[in-house]
């Protein structure tokens, strides 16, 4: 009987611990779910705080968006309007130079009006012993740009004698593209449809000239060399050591060219430095002598580029950095020219400097590359003072 009841208190003190640890595992699991609630319900609240910081950043973000555009348009049209007015400046400017220009740098001993009979008659007599072209530039009738090809510098010229246009990139090379036509260049993508030429020494700078089917060339090795090439036998029919110590450029805004080889109605020129002037010398169309040389009285400084036009020099300046070109120092062979006939002429505002200008007789035009651009100028021509002068009494 004791025993009985022994076994019966062991069965009741095990289940009452049994509750004991059950009630304690309950509280246990019922106070981490009410703690886990906590966090459930501190992150539904940060959620949505930053959910409503994050659409209010939105709005002021769109807000900043839409001001900044409206200041975008109002920028750019304040910019358009300072464009205009600039431009409207420039031909103001543009008039006053015209009206009011600077003496030009001209190499002529007296004004064409106060030379007496005598003289007037020596000078066309001497004007007719180098040259038959009695024109001078008066003024730019157009403009063009075809294309943009190449590097910053290099030449595009056309024979004056056929239609062909010929390609030189670049400021050193033994390349240069020969194309049919006008047409043909324009419509190619680069040189593609261009032929290739390889002349047997490489040309320097960007005074190269194409003249009735002739490539004259300056290479510059341990002596200066003028180099006539024959482009349709794909030979060398000439070369002469040109006479000159000075290695500086001819123009300081284009220091890769020394000898800038130039053709006109009258056949062909060398433009050279001399110091700090420009020197010009007639050449030897086929046997590449100098027949007589002239010291131009132009400044080297801040010269870009120049052409001949009937034995006329004019010479082309700029600014560093580059602006607007302008013909500021004009030099005739037979001081044929006036200073009051002497053109000041500007070019338009366009995409950097003249690296070359090649004038083509028969177009009236210039062949110019300005920073990769090929452009033509078309020309506006007038007869030369003393051409349309009446003959002296006699």
């Amino acid at each position: 009987m004791k025993a009985t009841i022994f076994f019966i208190l062991l069965t009741v003190l095990a289940r009452s611990r049994c509750q004991y640890h059950y009630q304690g595992l309950m509280n246990y699991l019922e106070n981490r779910m009410v703690a886990l609630e906590e966090r459930i319900s501190l992150w539904h609240e940060q959620n949505n705080r930053y959910s409503s910081d994050l659409k209010e950043f939105r709005q002021q973000a769109a807000d900043l968006l839409e001001k900044l555009g409206k200041e975008h348009n109002k920028l750019r049209s304040d910019m358009e309007g300072a464009g205009a007015r600039v431009d409207r400046v420039e031909r103001e400017m543009d008039y006053i130079e015209t009206k009011n220009p600077p003496k030009p740098c001209v190499k002529a001993a007296d004004k064409m009006v106060e030379q007496d009979v005598v003289v007037r008659e020596r000078k066309k007599e001497e004007f007719f012993e180098l040259s038959v072209c009695v024109n001078i530039v008066s003024s730019l009738k157009a403009m063009k740009i075809l294309k943009r090809l190449g590097s910053p510098k290099g030449v595009w010229t056309k024979d004056a004698r056929s239609a062909k246009v010929y390609v030189f990139n670049g400021t050193s090379d033994n390349t240069l593209y020969e194309f049919n036509s006008m047409r043909e260049l324009s419509a190619s993508s680069g040189v593609s449809k261009g032929r290739q030429i390889t002349v047997p020494t490489a040309w320097n700078g960007t005074g190269h000239a194409v003249y009735d089917g002739f490539l004259y060339y300056v290479s510059e090795s341990s002596e200066l060399q003028v180099i006539k090439y024959d482009i349709k036998n794909g030979s060398v029919a000439d070369s002469a050591v040109f006479p000159m110590d000075d290695r500086s450029p001819v123009y300081q805004l284009n220091p890769e060219t020394l000898v800038d080889m130039v053709a006109d109605e009258d056949g062909l020129w060398a433009l050279y430095p001399a110091g700090d002037t420009i020197n010009l010398a007639k050449m030897d169309i086929d046997s590449l002598d100098i027949e007589q040389m002239w010291d131009t009285a132009c400044p080297r400084n801040n010269a870009e580029a120049a052409f001949i036009v009937c034995g006329t020099v004019y010479v082309v300046y700029n600014t560093k950095p580059p602006s607007r070109s302008r013909v500021q120092c004009v030099f005739d062979v037979n001081d044929m020219v006036s200073s009051e006939e002497a053109p000041l002429i500007y070019f338009p505002r366009r995409y950097g400097a003249h690296s070359s200008l090649k004038y083509n007789p028969e177009e009236r035009q210039l062949y110019a590359w300005d920073d990769g651009y090929q452009i033509l100028y078309k020309l506006a021509l007038r007869k030369k003072l003393w051409a349309i002068m009446p003959p002296p009494e006699e």
